[in-house]
C-alpha cells in the first residue's frame, strides 16, 4: 500500500463534468420523487428541502464565481447558509425550475474562469479551482442523498470518491476556523483506500478556542498530514466509494475495516463522526 504525502487531485475538467453529471443525475432522480419523502442521510430534510439546498449552494457558489475575487456580501465570514439569496420556490416545480437554473449558472461561470484565479471561500484555499472540487462533491454527496431517498442507488465514481475521501479529511475535518488551536498529538490513523492503492494519514489531537459568540470549544480534531515515518497506531481501510460514504454518514461501516489500537481509531471516529452537509 503506497504512503502518500499528497495524494493526487483530479484534473479541473474532470471536476467539472462530475459536477455536470452528478447534478443532472440528482435532479432526475428528485424530479419523480415524493416531495415529502425523507433524506435517510440528513433525516430532518424532506425531498423539496434537498432539492432547494443544493439548487441554493450552487447559486450561492455561481455567485461567487461571478464576482470573484470579492467575497460574499463584502463580509469574509459569510457562507452559503447565511447570505441572503433567492426565495425559495413554494412549489416543486418551481424548485426544480430554480434549481435547473442555479446549476447551469454554475456550471457556465466555473467553465469561463480560470481555476488559478483568486476567489473567495471559506477556506485557506482562495482560488477558482476550490469550487470546482468542492462543488464537485458536494455534487456527488447529494446524489447519494437524492438516491437513497428515492431508493435507486448506483455506485460513486471511484477515482472522485478517492478524492473526496481526502478532500472530507482534510478540508470539512481538517480544517479550524482563526479563532481556536489544533494541538497535535502523537497519535496517528493511517487510511487505506484499497482499490486505488492509495493512503493518507490522519493525525490525532484537540482543538480549543473561543468562537464569536463567547462559547469555549475543546473537542477531538484531526488533521491530514504527511506520512510521519512510524508505524500508525491505527488503519482503517475500504474502497473509495465505501470510505467516502461513510465518512460523510451516508452509509455504515460494514465495508469499512479496522485494525490497531480501537482507542485512538474511537478518538478518530469522535472527530470525524459529526453531521455534515
Amino acid at each position: 500500500m503506497a504512503t502518500l504525502l499528497i495524494m493526487a487531485r483530479l484534473a479541473f475538467d474532470d471536476y467539472l463534468g462530475h459536477i455536470e453529471s452528478d447534478s443532472a443525475r440528482f435532479r432526475a432522480v428528485l424530479a419523480d420523487c415524493d416531495p415529502e419523502a425523507r433524506v435517510p442521510g440528513c433525516p430532518d430534510w424532506t425531498a423539496a428541502d434537498l432539492l432547494w439546498h443544493l439548487a441554493r449552494v450552487q447559486w450561492f457558489w455561481a455567485t461567487t464565481i461571478r464576482n470573484r475575487p470579492a467575497a460574499p456580501e463584502g463580509d469574509d465570514d459569510d457562507d452559503d447558509d447565511e447570505v441572503a439569496g433567492p426565495e425559495r420556490p413554494t412549489s416543486y416545480d418551481g424548485l426544480l425550475a430554480a434549481y435547473d437554473e442555479y446549476s447551469a449558472s454554475l456550471v457556465r461561470e466555473l467553465r469561463a474562469a480560470d481555476p488559478t484565479e483568486p476567489a473567495w471561500s471559506w477556506s485557506a484555499e482562495q482560488t477558482v479551482g476550490f469550487t470546482y472540487r468542492r462543488q464537485a462533491h458536494e455534487a456527488l454527496i447529494h446524489r447519494l442523498d437524492a438516491e437513497q431517498t428515492a431508493g435507486h442507488e448506483t455506485p460513486l465514481d471511484p477515482a472522485l470518491a478517492a478524492d473526496g475521501v481526502d478532500e472530507v479529511l482534510d478540508v470539512m475535518f481538517g480544517g479550524a476556523p482563526e479563532w481556536g488551536e489544533f494541538a497535535p498529538l502523537p497519535h496517528y490513523v493511517r487510511v487505506d483506500i484499497t482499490d486505488r492503492e492509495e493512503s493518507l494519514w490522519v493525525q490525532i489531537g484537540r482543538f480549543t478556542g473561543t468562537d464569536p459568540d463567547g462559547q469555549h470549544h475543546d473537542l477531538e480534531d484531526i488533521r491530514v498530514v504527511p506520512a510521519p515515518g512510524a508505524e500508525p497506531d491505527a488503519v482503517v481501510s475500504g474502497t473509495a466509494p465505501a470510505l467516502d460514504a461513510w465518512l460523510w454518514r451516508r452509509s455504515d461501516d460494514s465495508d469499512v475495516r479496522v485494525a490497531g489500537d480501537l482507542g485512538v481509531y474511537d478518538r478518530f471516529r469522535l472527530a470525524v463522526n459529526q453531521p455534515i452537509t
